[in-house]
């Protein structure tokens, strides 16, 4: 039992570094970024500014309204910033829900990096429940120069085996580790 319990905490520790390394190999997509590029920025008092838009939405499966709570940004390559979207739970019972990221136009998606992000973990809401999700991210400074916007979307999806396998009724809030 202490196997299997150390083989389960092994996987789900590495769930992490996997995905990173799926979406920089498979779709393009850098996760995350040294600080060595805001330093960089900082430096550099006439650094670029881009305008980041956030757009969010739900699968028609899942009982949730999310948006963000800003619709643009204004930022500064090279440094960080964090947005929030807002999160609640209009069905009946507890659900867990998985965000799908992306970002436009896709040649930015290599420039746009995720520091700390409720899309890298799925998400439970109880019945009722609303939350503020935070992002961070940086915009590498290094982005093409005909880049003004991007536009980072967020869909979230209903995680059906992870839904049921909470109890009946309101089950656990809180965050819980995406299934593979």
């Amino acid at each position: 039992m202490v196997g299997v319990a150390l083989a389960a905490f092994g996987f789900a520790f590495s769930l992490v570094p996997l995905y990173r390394i799926a979406c920089q190999k498979v779709f393009g997509v850098r996760l995350e970024q040294g600080p060595t590029a805001a330093k960089d920025a900082k430096a550099d008092p006439g650094a670029r500014w881009v305008t980041v838009q956030f757009d969010g939405g739900v699968n028609s499966k899942l009982p949730w309204k999310f948006a963000p709570e800003q619709k643009s940004m204004r930022v500064q390559l090279g440094r960080q910033y964090q947005a929030l979207y807002f999160a609640r739970n209009t069905g009946e019972r507890s659900v867990v829900g998985n965000a799908v990221p992306s970002v436009a136009p896709a040649r930015a998606s290599g420039y746009f990096s995720k520091t700390e992000c409720f899309c890298f973990t799925a998400q439970t809401l109880a019945s009722g429940e609303s939350r503020d999700m935070p992002v961070r991210f940086i915009v590498d400074p290094a982005l093409p120069a005909d880049v003004k916007t991007i536009t980072l979307s967020y869909t979230f999806y209903k995680n059906d085996a992870l839904t049921a396998a909470l109890p009946a009724g309101q089950g656990p809030a809180g965050t819980v580790r995406a299934a593979p």
